[in-house]
């Protein structure tokens, strides 16, 4: 296990950050070298098992996602430097020329007019620098520094007034609220340096639906979206479309739902989202994979059913059992009956 790098910090919804280690307690025993962490997320298991020294492939269908992976996964030994952080964090008025879209778009969104027209300069100035993994790092941090920057850490409705309203709070962190986007940005970018490191494999990021992953993997973890017992999905592009459109800014204002309050991206149907084909991609997903080890973190209330998916996963591995992390609530939760699980078929 490398111990000298750092997984950085995230708010990030759904993240596996407090689980990576109990999970990978649950699988050290077994026996692979190449893996894929097919719904990639923030990539903490991803890096978790980068650090154990596994060959790793981080997949993820959201663009933002796959720059995070290639940023902390993939990326083995380039950082971003100080002088390079200072003239991300510059105007070059003389030499680029700064579009205008975020603010003339989003005012009273998200973000102050101020706020919006850095966001717009610092992702043109990323724009321009040429080695890919620099770019991830520096689109990382910008991301990182707009979730810090929103309560709930969303972009789920159009709630500005929330940060800017002069009243006593019981929630949120106001003083993560006022911190300037370019103290932030300095921040992740040095949580970012300080995680890259070496594990002497090839590992990479890649940006497909699950069930469009190609090759042979010793192990495959499988972190679905999570559909309630109630049968409501967590839509992670609804929850962080804001950083999916700085993904495509140039092309951004076309695929924008303009009747939407709060400027979110245009739904595309999605199976995990749906509690009608869920069960149906899982078994699609299992067979696809079915000469790898399947790792699935679930939760016990969900839709479909534990029992179900045990029986899925038994339709393709002779051994299946079950591991129970004990109640864990994610932010915003309600839910405190709910256990985080782990499917393990062999």
């Amino acid at each position: 296990m490398v111990q000298s790098a750092k997984f950085p910090s995230t708010r990030y919804q759904g993240s596996k950050v407090k689980l990576a280690d109990w999970i990978w307690d649950q699988i050290s025993h077994l026996s692979f070298e190449s893996c894929l962490d097919a719904f990639g997320g923030t990539g903490a298991v991803a890096y978790k098992l980068k650090e154990a020294g596994k060959q790793v492939t981080y997949n993820d269908l959201l663009k933002f996602n796959y720059l995070f992976g290639k940023a902390l996964i993939e990326n083995s030994e380039i950082t971003l430097t100080q002088d390079e952080v200072d003239w991300l964090l510059a105007r070059h008025s003389q030499t680029i020329d700064y579009p205008s879209f975020i603010e003339d778009t989003f005012s009273g969104v998200y973000f102050t007019d101020d706020e919006n027209a850095w966001i717009d300069q610092t992702i043109t100035n990323i724009h321009q620098l040429e080695n890919p993994y620099k770019q991830a790092i520096a689109f990382f941090a910008l991301a990182q520094s707009c979730i810090v920057k929103r309560p709930y850490n969303l972009f789920h409705r159009k709630n500005l007034y929330m940060r800017l309203a002069n009243v006593e709070r019981t929630f949120g962190n106001k003083s993560s609220w006022d911190k300037p986007f370019a103290d932030w940005f300095m921040i992740f970018v040095q949580e970012a340096n300080k995680a890259i490191f070496d594990n002497g494999q090839a590992n990479q990021a890649i940006n497909y639906a699950a069930c469009d992953v190609t090759g042979h993997y010793d192990l495959v973890y499988i972190d679905t979206p999570y559909i309630t017992g109630k049968g409501v999905g967590v839509d992670y592009l609804d929850f962080y479309h804001f950083l999916e459109g700085l993904t495509m800014y140039d092309n951004w204002s076309a695929q924008i739902d303009y009747e939407s309050k709060h400027l979110r991206l245009k739904r595309q149907p999605n199976q995990w989202h749906d509690k009608k084909k869920i069960t149906e991609a899982f078994d699609a997903l299992f067979s696809k994979f079915q000469d790898s080890i399947l790792v699935v973190s679930y939760r016990s209330d969900g839709i479909p059913s534990v029992e179900h998916l045990v029986h899925l996963l038994e339709r393709y591995k002779k051994h299946v059992t079950v591991q129970h992390f004990g109640t864990y609530q994610y932010a915003l939760s309600t839910n405190t009956s709910s256990k985080e699980i782990l499917l393990i078929g062999i």
